[in-house]
């Protein structure tokens, strides 16, 4: 518990990042898609499964250079103007982005003598979870409400923690034991309270008339981070693989810190995408 601590506190700077966002937060996004997928095709290697990593790499600056595209980022609103990327404009990009995607991963197994099937649907699985996931970060970021980016954060780390010392106190059910057999109910039912509690709390500080939007978010995010935690879990039982990397001290690689982030960060987004739809009506 101790080492996990300790290498918890040496991550509180990338608060800062999430302080200043545009550029700074697109870099550190980039960084986490990039190494996220280093790491999620290396732990298919222990089952002979040989994902396309360059395409991987490729996909993925391409996916965040459409930020330069969208006029968004690198645009007005680096520099503190008030642009806010269209909406529909964004679903393109990322529709033609996914369309490459596929197309790019099912031709890498053409080589079935090589590489085959297993392979292509390996490479789009990690280009999917991770860079299109980790991108929702960056779109946040990009909309009129991106205060809504600690909402992320608050929901993924918020859950992940009450649910640990939760469950380290009061877990006797196990939630899902063929998976991770130290989770438990309790464990699940204390990592949803502190999230949605959390989440209230910095909507009454900081935006008083979306406190109650926080809360149902922290409380939906908090579930989200839940099942990214699981879904990494459930590929690490299939890999034979405990952690996907040893980069940070008592908690693995990147994918094991940011697993339960990049599955909230989606579910944020389109709520603030829901949110300014019914506002504007």
């Amino acid at each position: 518990m101790k080492t996990r601590i300790i290498s918890g506190l040496i991550m509180v700077p990338l608060l800062l990042v999430l302080y200043f966002g545009g550029i700074a937060l697109w870099v550190a996004a980039l960084v986490i898609a990039l190494m996220g997928v280093h790491e999620f095709c290396r732990g298919w290697n222990s089952l002979d499964v040989h994902p396309s990593a360059p395409v991987c790499y490729v996909m993925t600056v391409l996916l965040f250079v459409t930020c330069f595209i969208s006029g968004g980022i690198f645009g007005r609103q680096a520099f503190g103007g008030d642009a806010v990327p269209d909406f529909y404009r964004n679903m393109m990009l990322m529709a033609v982005w996914v369309f490459i995607a596929v197309a790019v991963s099912l031709i890498y197994g053409w080589t079935i003598h090589e590489r085959g099937p297993s392979a292509s649907a390996a490479t789009l699985t990690a280009l999917v979870y991770i860079p299109f996931f980790t991108y929702h970060i960056v779109l946040i970021d990009m909309t009129g409400y991106k205060e809504f980016i600690w909402i992320v954060v608050i929901a993924a780390f918020g859950s992940d923690i009450f649910a640990y010392f939760t469950g380290y106190f009061l877990g006797k059910h196990k939630m899902a034991p063929n998976l991770s057999p130290k989770k438990t109910i309790e464990g699940a039912v204390g990592g949803l309270a502190g999230s949605s509690l959390f989440s209230w709390l910095f909507g009454c500080i900081f935006m008083r008339d979306m406190a109650l939007v926080c809360l149902v978010l922290g409380l939906v995010g908090g579930a989200a981070g839940m099942a990214g935690d699981l879904t990494a879990s459930a590929f690490k039982r299939k890999m034979g693989i405990k952690d996907y990397g040893n980069l940070i001290p008592g908690h693995g690689g990147i994918m094991d810190r940011f697993d339960s982030v990049i599955f909230v960060a989606p579910v944020v987004y389109y709520a603030i995408c829901a949110l300014t739809k019914i506002l504007a009506i």
